[in-house]
């Protein structure tokens, strides 16, 4: 494994690099659009090792893995259709992890995301079908992984080492989605009907799941099914968001009581180039509510069934001057999970991109710390996580 991963490393030093996709083909009725981007970490964990996928840890570790590799192909039909997929996996090779191939996690490349959307109406209204994100919250609700502010994920939302507090499939769900622009395109919304828990133990009746989200851009709009985490000073970007999620009627921790699981998020993101020569400033704040917890979170006091609190806060100044390669972009993130039958977890660090050629090409560096103010010996501690990553793509 260690061997594939400098093997893949290398290539990609020495192959062009452009954005996020290259053209394939494209005339009057069709566009195609394919390539490859993927992101290698190096993490050091002090007291951080999860050996049985139950939270418990042990000594410090090491960790070499691919954390996620995305193989993407789009086509844009008669421009009224899009299809488009990522053919991914994530924490390959990483140690002492519960995989699950089928997902693509921790093994095997999967379908991530693949849907088919109809836009006759240019973008007032459409309808998407296929896996895709739930329409809940900025962070893993619109924001793409490949263009994120700080090196990784909210913790309750996949990042780093934590867990994703909704139900999904790597933070996707299978379903239909109606979203459009309006109101000269500053307002975003999405409505999706989506399976959810579709477990048989824990749905019995087979109840969907219902989200939506709705965004407003006071300045420049976000018009795309992906947002960008910082948009490096080619944009003004100040945008709120809400959205909810709910399933009711599942066995979340017995065959005999039934409890609804429900979610609402607040959000804001501010993105603004200031003057010429000083820079950029990114900030975004979150808030997120959730009643009967459906997962447990990897690391902290949140069990199946609670209802928890989570706050969230991150930034990040572009420095203005440019040094041989690219630009660098010092950065930091907050984030409280609280619990209401429990202690609450700390989640606090900060770190720095180095971008060599854009969002799809850069080297990362993240030091955050995990603090409890409930530690229990032998379970949730506190530690201390240092991540390397490199990004690259074509």
């Amino acid at each position: 494994m260690k061997k594939s991963m400098f093997i893949l490393i290398v290539f990609f030093c020495f192959v062009s690099a452009q954005a996020l996709g290259m053209e394939v083909y494209k005339n009057e009725n069709l566009a195609l659009k394919s390539g490859f981007w993927g992101q290698v970490w190096y993490q050091t964990i002090s007291d951080g090792r999860d050996t049985n996928g139950d939270g418990r840890q042990d000594s410090g570790i090491y960790d070499t893995l691919i954390r996620r590799a995305y193989f993407y192909a789009r086509a844009d039909i008669f421009r009224k259709i899009v299809v488009f997929a990522h053919l991914a996996g994530d924490r390959i090779g990483q140690d002492y992890m519960k995989r699950r191939p089928s997902l693509g996690l921790g093994a095997n490349l999967v379908l991530r995301d693949g849907w088919i959307a109809l836009d006759p109406w240019g973008g007032i209204f459409k309808i998407q079908v296929g896996r895709m994100y739930v329409p809940l919250t900025r962070n893993y609700g619109t924001t793409s992984t490949k263009t994120l502010l700080n090196l990784d994920l909210n913790w309750s939302q996949g990042g780093l080492r934590g867990g994703i507090f909704y139900p999904s499939k790597v933070g996707r769900d299978d379903g239909i989605c109606l979203w459009g622009n309006i109101l000269e395109k500053r307002l975003q919304y999405r409505l999706m009907v989506g399976r959810g828990i579709y477990d048989d133990d824990v749905n019995p009746d087979d109840h969907p799941r219902f989200a939506g989200r709705l965004s407003w851009a006071f300045m420049e709009p976000e018009t795309g099914w992906f947002n960008q985490g910082t948009y490096l000073g080619k944009k003004h970007i100040l945008t709120i968001g809400i959205g909810a999620d709910f399933q009711g009627d599942l066995h979340i921790i017995s065959p005999q009581r039934k409890q609804d699981y429900s979610a609402y998020t607040f959000d804001i993101h501010w993105d603004r180039p200031l003057n010429t020569g000083l820079g950029a400033v990114t900030v975004e704040a979150a808030f997120v509510h959730v009643n009967n917890e459906p997962n447990r979170l990897a690391f902290t006091h949140l069990t199946k069934a609670s209802d928890v609190s989570i706050y969230s806060l991150k930034g990040g100044y572009l420095l203005p001057w440019e040094p041989h390669l690219g630009k660098i972009q010092p950065n930091f993130h907050y984030e409280r999970i609280d619990p209401e039958d429990g202690g609450a977890t700390n989640i606090f660090g900060g770190g720095i991109n180095y971008f060599l050629k854009g969002h799809a090409n850069k080297l990362s560096f993240d030091l955050t710390s995990v603090d409890q103010t409930d530690a229990t010996p032998g379970a949730v501690q506190d530690h201390l996580l240092f991540t390397m990553q490199l990004a690259l793509g074509f």
